[in-house]
């Protein structure tokens, strides 16, 4: 975790400083708002900015997002007063931290925004079995692709094997492919001069050059464009890469991982991945079991989000009651880890005493949580009858029209979930992503997450 302070908050700052440091966290500071932006762009890198509430802090968010860098603000500040810190938070900032600091809100807070802390919890042998081979190639310099599916834990995996490392003191960087557009992606890895293009105000510093000397985490590598894909493969190579609009290589010592929930030999047959890239990726490959197949995992996960939430909101101790813990193993969990830490968040909500039953294992919207496969639940029934009915006569109806009525009925069968949507189409979450948007934009209804158009009666 890397705290980057900005401004001068008196007495408080080598209090504050402290109790970061005490907490883990790598702690730098600079005076003004542009000293941070600079010190940013120069690749020094930061996972949280503590700002004093008197600085313009939207001028600082503005000012990073021009240079396309996103790092959560927290204000603080001494004596702030309640309008200060309110316009603080409208102006982008996460948090506000009154000074002098409480240490537990400032790890609070810190444990909110890092996630690089998560531990690995496994008892089932299919994931010891994972956690064994990671913890033998650690070491190396090794290039390790991390599949999986949604959910399972593929960037904690990434992060154990970095603080396994001999680069364990050293920055972790991560870069999901995925998130970033395509004309953004390259400066964001490869950094660019000043001048290279439109907005390129001053030498930028990219993600390659940020995790000099660390670990890169290339998360989703699959959504990554085939001209860029190239790029990766030389900059693998001969570990040094080229800033956009650079006029000489820049040498970069660093240890490449990436992930992925596709198929990436899929991926090459289909022309969509480059197979030279994916043997310099692929030295170890670490597959990371879906939850129902570690079925040992689903009570150890779950008792260990269970105390963490009840911790984080204050409302003591809580235990599954056995026929909780039954129906949690018997479920299929399409959602893997993510899905079963949110179900215990609410959970820890919902409980009425100290033993949390089935029926505080809901859905989001409170709606019963089936504790079998979530095909009895009714969205999921309502997806299933979807698909077998006949389909409508395509004559009369363009490519386009055709093409629109295909990704939408597949997204009503997958319930609004992208991911497993593009796995279905054949076709990348970005590509997948920009159609959705143009529908929406052309007033087409668009299922969101969960959801499918037409709610099942």
């Amino acid at each position: 975790m890397r705290v980057l302070i900005v401004g001068s908050l008196g007495g408080q700052l080598s209090t504050a400083t402290k109790i970061a440091m005490d907490r883990g966290a790598k702690v730098a500071h600079v005076d003004t708002v542009s000293q941070a932006t600079a010190y940013l762009r120069a690749g020094k890198g930061a996972d949280l900015l503590m700002v004093d509430v008197d600085l313009d802090i939207q001028s600082l968010i503005r000012a990073n997002e021009a240079e396309r860098i996103t790092v959560p603000v927290v204000a603080c500040g001494v004596n702030a007063s309640p309008q200060n810190a309110a316009f603080a938070i409208r102006s982008g900032a996460k948090e506000f931290i009154p000074l002098p600091p409480d240490a537990e809100l400032i790890a609070a807070v810190l444990a909110a925004v890092a996630e690089d802390n998560r531990p690995i919890i496994a008892r089932d042998p299919a994931m010891l079995q994972v956690i064994e081979l990671a913890e033998r190639i650690a070491p190396s310099d090794a290039s390790v692709l991390i599949t999986g599916e949604s959910g399972v834990g593929k960037e904690v995996m990434a992060r154990y094997v970095h603080m396994k490392s001999k680069r364990a003191n050293q920055p972790f960087v991560s870069v999901n492919c995925a998130a970033i557009p395509e004309n953004l992606l390259e400066s964001e890895l490869f950094g660019h001069e000043k001048g290279a293009f439109t907005g390129a105000i001053a030498r930028r510093v990219g993600k390659f050059e940020e995790a000099d000397g660390g670990t890169l985490l290339l998360d989703e590598i699959s959504e990554m464009d085939a001209r860029l894909q190239a790029k990766l493969l030389r900059a693998l190579q001969e570990r040094e890469i080229d800033r956009v609009g650079g006029t000489k290589p820049v040498k970069v010592n660093i240890r490449v991982l990436a992930t992925s929930n596709r198929d990436l030999a899929q991926a090459v047959k289909d022309g969509s991945f480059r197979e030279d890239l994916l043997f310099r990726l692929n030295v170890v490959n670490l597959a990371v079991p879906p939850l129902r197949n570690r079925p040992s995992d689903a009570i150890a996960l779950a008792d260990h989000f269970i105390a963490k939430y009840a911790d984080a909101n204050g409302v003591g101790h809580k235990t599954l009651s056995e026929d909780a813990k039954a129906m949690i193993t018997a479920r299929d969990w399409p959602g893997n880890v993510r899905e079963l830490e949110n179900a215990m968040h609410r959970a820890v909500l919902l409980a009425g005493g100290e033993v949390i039953t089935p029926e505080a294992i809901r859905m989001p919207d409170g709606s019963a949580f089936s504790g079998m496969s979530t095909k009895t639940h009714p969205l999921v029934q309502h997806a299933a009858q979807a698909a077998h009915l006949p389909q409508a006569a395509r004559v009369g109806m363009t490519v386009a029209e055709v093409e629109q009525n295909l990704i939408l009925d597949t997204l009503d069968h997958c319930l609004g979930n992208r991911t497993h949507a593009a796995n279905i189409l054949g076709i990348s979450i970005r590509t997948l992503r920009n159609k959705l948007k143009q529908y929406s934009d052309e007033g087409v209804s668009v299922p969101g997450p969960g959801e499918t158009r037409i709610s099942p009666a």
